[in-house]
């Protein structure tokens, strides 16, 4: 028999308190952090929604599995552990440690990257773009037309465009030091990438002699919905569908603190030999040594185990349906998401929602902050503030417009779930009555994380 209740398939063991605020008390906190909810401290927040990267809950067998690290500087018998798990699902020839995902990235793009080179992408997110940016080279989005439209029920909204990357290709493949795919696509709404997308664009890549890399924080969540959508892997298990994935690719950087359960870490993989050597290079001189790059052995265990837990059917299949369970919640009470829901998030169409407000004001960062004053629910911009500024310093519309309720790994049970529902009711009902913002202190590049903002006032 088949019962609609998701429950989860693990008991709490170990249990954290939740600060109770009064909209008063956030009305005040979210003014002195001036308006920007990466500033706000976490003592003044209820319902931590901001990013999913390093929040979760790890396991009991991850915990135990930090009581075996060895500290040793070389050759820990932990980096082992460490090394056989990742071989294990991404069979990568090179395998490079780094304390979290954007140092790999850093390490990445700081050997491929350049004045006067492109990277293109489905869509890179905020230190992936920076960290190509910072090179001097062009990051380059090509999200399929499916993930530019919200509303539009389609399996695979992460796709790259491949005609658009042909396209590409054909003008400036010397140019193109690798082509990126995020998987799942966080900036468009968490959306999978197919399997077919995939090896089209292995094939296309390889054909002008560019690598593929992928960008992997959310591998299993990506594989899950293949398994589920894709015709011909009803029947395979996540780790094979994994496997196939990784056997397209030519590398891929990787956080740690996503899918792979664990609180910090992450690390660059790659089958180039000449590219692993350097950054080797800059992995010792920016991290530490090859067999630790900035982890502590314990950190190495508990990544290990974590992998292991990360591609548990009954763990994905609770992890998608309880972030369905919020989308579907949210649809039917009229309140704009993208659809159909992400693996690890809903994002909420703040375009849609506040068409009073202009672009350049912010509609996102709006919405954001009515979710912290009404309810103590933080979410994250993903709009405007995070991608409307250009390398050249001129301003745009992002073209999507959105805010991000990422969902922590095995951290919130469904009452947490319903209250945020509730939130977004009471935000709904007063959508019309709220305004934009204004900019009025911002660093060059990545602004969201720092920047200062004061509300508009028109009367």
């Amino acid at each position: 028999m088949t019962y609609q209740t998701i429950i989860e398939p693990f008991r709490i063991h170990s249990v954290e308190p939740i600060p109770m605020t009064t909209i008063a008390e956030r009305q005040h906190a979210i003014r002195e952090a001036h308006y920007n909810l990466f500033q706000l401290p976490a003592r003044h927040v209820m319902i931590d929604l901001l990013t999913d990267s390093g929040t979760g809950a790890m396991s009991r067998d991850q915990w135990a599995a930090i009581q075996h690290g060895d500290e040793s500087y070389a050759g820990s018998p932990s980096w082992e552990i460490f090394e056989t798990a990742i071989r294990d699902l991404f069979s990568f020839r090179h395998i490079i440690p780094t304390h979290q995902g954007r140092a790999a990235e850093r390490i990445l793009f700081s050997v491929l990257g350049g004045p006067g080179k492109v990277v293109p992408a489905n869509t890179h997110f905020d230190t992936t773009r920076a960290n190509v940016e910072y090179t001097g080279a062009e990051a380059v989005d090509l999200l399929c037309p499916e993930g530019l439209d919200p509303q539009l029920e389609a399996p695979f909204k992460g796709n790259i465009d491949l005609n658009a990357l042909h396209q590409l290709l054909q003008k400036r493949s010397q140019d193109v030091p690798a082509v990126i795919l995020t998987i799942t696509n966080n900036s468009g709404g968490g959306q999978p990438v197919s399997m077919e997308n995939i090896r089209a664009t292995s094939n296309l890549c390889h054909s002008y002699g560019v690598p593929l890399y992928l960008d992997s924080c959310r591998f299993a969540e990506n594989a899950w919905f293949i398994h589920l959508r894709e015709p011909g892997y009803a029947t395979k298990s996540v780790v094979d569908i994994v496997r196939e994935m990784y056997s397209y690719a030519d590398g891929m950087t990787m956080s740690a603190k996503k899918d792979p359960m664990a609180n910090i870490g992450g690390w660059l993989a790659t089958n180039d030999e000449a590219l692993a050597e350097r950054a080797r290079t800059m992995l010792i001189l920016t991290e530490g040594f090859p067999t630790y790059g900035g982890l502590a052995g314990r950190d190495l265990e508990a990544i290990a185990q974590g992998l292991h837990e990360a591609v548990s059917h009954d763990y994905l299949h609770y992890r998608i349906s309880s972030t369905a369970y919020l989308g579907d919640a949210l649809d039917e009470m009229g309140f704009p998401v993208v659809r159909p829901s992400g693996g690890h998030a809903i994002y909420l169409d703040a375009r849609r929602l506040l068409p009073q407000i202009p672009a350049l004001e912010y509609p996102g960062q709006a919405l954001a902050i009515a979710l912290y004053e009404l309810g103590g629910v933080r979410g994250c911009e993903i709009g405007t503030v995070m991608f409307g500024r250009a390398p050249d310093g001129s301003e745009h519309p992002s073209s999507l417009e959105l805010v991000r309720l990422a969902i922590p790994r095995r951290t919130y049970t469904q009452s947490h779930i319903d209250y945020v529902i509730e939130v977004c009711a009471e935000v709904l009902s007063v959508a019309e009555r709220l305004v934009g913002y204004r900019i009025t202190k911002e660093p060059a590049s990545l602004r969201h994380f720092t920047a200062q903002f004061e509300r508009i006032d028109h009367n």
